[in-house]
């Protein structure tokens, strides 16, 4: 996941320092696409893999399988489309993504040439889990790690090298997750445990279903984050223009920041996405004290991780800022506020990701699907939406701790109650 995020943060930087601030505006015009096809991998790569173990565990090695086959199937056939989609209907999405007048060229030509790695990029982000699953971690990781390493170095040679700006991201991205998806039908076609045959790949109804009911929870949050970040880009681009700053800087310096928050949450979901198989396969063997055991490491791992995060965000952010090329005087001000006041409780911002993935794997979905929604939907949407019609473009900042804060508490009452639950059982 840490990977998977620096996909993002290595093309904003780069992009920051070789075209600029309008540049770093485009990519988060063009974080929706991303969003979207990650809530689509995940539905099926975590849905897949959860059943896989629960049915391991349980078992049921044949059925298990035909799961797996399944998802893999059904990952292959939905990257396609989205791409379609995207390519299809480009600039009127970017449109509602929140593009202005002057960012809009550079989206165009980024998200133009990054759909054409959609394919592989879906197929990685689930493919890895059901990889995992399969009880190769290491082999899982090789394939993030060799798209990462590839889109780090393409993208100076084709910045900077060959001056091919934004475009050159843009092509440096897809050639890395084309590297990574391959990696995965490797592994499948010629390395994997799972006794997978190849009409196992052939989607089927009863199988989808089970994967979409343990998928959808991580799902909905991708999703819930794409409609967040898309009403805010709008939200930015309506009331920046009526402010000091503009629509183009708040787009960008919001982009830059939630880049930042997603190296912090891609972490702490790969924390929960590692003790998932733990989880789903120690439940389905009714061995309760190990699910117990890991989640309170679990816990514990992610709270350490927020609060370094939480002291880089209130203690440097210039620096964090200036990671992303330079700017105005306005520009900083407005970013190093914003970092500051949106992220102000990200010391507890680890629990409420983990604590959905912890409910999806042990088959507890409606659960897993409540956590998933409670900071982006139930509280952050309508804070967004509520708070800067008396605070103008500041009540964006505000909202960010006020749902923190109550999603962190609705995460720990519900988890308290399963593992008190759980005590009663075992």
């Amino acid at each position: 996941m840490l990977v998977s995020a620096l996909y993002n943060i290595v093309d904003q930087i780069f992009i920051g320092q070789g075209v600029g601030m309008l540049g770093n505006a485009a990519t988060n015009i063009a974080f929706p696409v991303t969003i979207i096809s990650t809530a689509t991998a995940l539905l099926l790569g975590i849905g897949s893999a959860s059943n896989y173990n629960l049915e391991m565990g349980a078992g049921r090695e044949e059925k298990a399988c035909r799961i797996a086959g399944t998802g893999l199937g059904m990952l292959g056939i939905c990257g396609t489309g989205i791409a379609i989609i995207i390519v299809l209907f480009l600039e009127p999405l970017l449109h509602l993504f929140g593009g202005t007048p002057d960012v809009m060229p550079y989206a165009v030509d980024y998200v133009g040439i990054t759909a054409f790695g959609l394919p592989f990029f879906v197929l990685t982000t689930g493919g890895n889990h059901l990889v995992r699953a399969d009880r190769s971690p290491t082999y899982s990781m090789t394939c993030m790690l060799t798209g990462a390493v590839i889109n780090t170095i393409l993208d100076p040679l084709f910045i900077f090298g060959f001056g091919w700006g934004i475009k050159g991201a843009a092509w440096a991205t897809v050639i890395g997750q084309a590297a990574s998806g391959i990696l995965v039908i490797v592994y499948f076609a010629k390395l994997k445990r799972m006794k997978l045959i190849r009409q196992m790949l052939r989607p089927d109804a009863v199988c989808l279903r089970a994967i979409a009911s343990l998928g959808l929870a991580s799902c909905i949050n991708q999703i819930a984050m794409a409609a967040v970040q898309i009403a805010m880009n709008n939200i930015l681009r309506y009331y920046g223009e009526a402010s000091i700053y503009g629509s183009d800087i708040p787009i960008a310096c919001v982009g830059i920041i939630t880049k930042v928050n997603q190296v912090f949450l891609a972490i702490c979901i790969g924390i929960s996405q590692g003790c998932q198989p733990i989880w789903g396969f120690n439940y389905g063997a009714g061995k309760y004290d190990r699910v117990k055991r890991t989640y309170r490491y679990s816990v514990t791992l992610c709270t350490m991780v927020a609060v370094l995060f939480f002291v880089c965000f209130q203690f440097f952010p210039h620096q964090i800022v200036g990671l992303f090329g330079s700017g105005s005087e306005l520009y900083f001000q407005f970013a190093e506020h914003y970092l500051k006041i949106f992220m102000l409780l990200t010391f507890v911002n680890g629990i409420q990701p983990m604590s959905s993935g912890f409910f999806t794997s042990i088959g507890k979905a409606r659960l897993g699907i409540v956590m998933s929604l409670t900071r982006q939907v139930i509280f952050l949407l309508p804070l967004i939406l509520i708070f800067p019609i008396f605070m103008g473009i500041d009540g964006v900042m505000f909202a960010g701790p006020i749902a923190d804060a109550a999603a962190f508490t609705l995460a720990v009452l519900f988890a308290r109650k399963e593992l008190k639950k759980m005590k009663i059982e075992s």
